[in-house]
């Protein structure tokens, strides 16, 4: 039984990568706001939440980079090389916490939203460091504006979509990988 569910995560964990390699063309449709509805963000925290922080790590390690090196997009450096930090950082956290944590609607949100902001530093210490090695500078405002500001459509996004995904994907009679 516990080969099955192992099984069962890597294949969701695959689907998970494929949705973040499809799911840019999608919002890329949406010319002003496509980009900030941060379209990898959204299959990385489920495979967090759903198939655990492991796979979460790997996933979110992984999507940006894969789209990087077969589509040019998100360009490599500093920008894909940033967001795998960002996003194994976000896949990590949502499935540790969410494991720790009691399986209940108002800690779904507190994974999500712990997630979430440790996405964001990480991802604010890897353009810190990796525009260091370019001699540019990146200032707090950069970081604010990246993180938070230019991001608002796709923190609402997942604020409003991942918990009811979770609840939904967590059932029982949907996918059981209880053990």
């Amino acid at each position: 039984m516990k080969r099955n569910k192992r099984l069962l995560k890597m294949i969701l964990a695959a689907l998970f990568l494929a949705l973040a390699y499809i799911m840019p063309f999608l919002t890329g449709q949406i010319p002003e706001i496509g980009s900030k509805l941060c379209p990898l963000h959204i299959p990385v925290l489920l495979c967090g939440f759903i198939c655990g922080w492991s796979w979460g790590l790997a996933i979110g390690f992984i999507a940006p980079l894969l789209r990087s090196l077969l589509l040019s997009m998100p360009p490599l450096f500093p920008t894909a090389v940033c967001m795998a930090f960002e996003l194994a950082t976000y896949g990590a956290v949502a499935g540790l916490m969410h494991r720790i944590l009691p399986r209940k609607k108002p800690f779904i949100y507190c994974s999500l939203l712990t997630a979430m902001i440790a996405g964001r530093l990480v991802w604010g210490g890897a353009m810190l460091i990796c525009m260091g090695l370019k001699n540019n500078p990146f200032t707090l405002k950069a970081f604010l504006a990246g993180a938070f500001f230019n991001a608002i459509p796709g923190i609402i996004v997942q604020i409003v979509l991942i918990p009811i995904l979770v609840m939904i994907l967590e059932n029982p009679k949907i996918i059981d990988l209880r053990d």
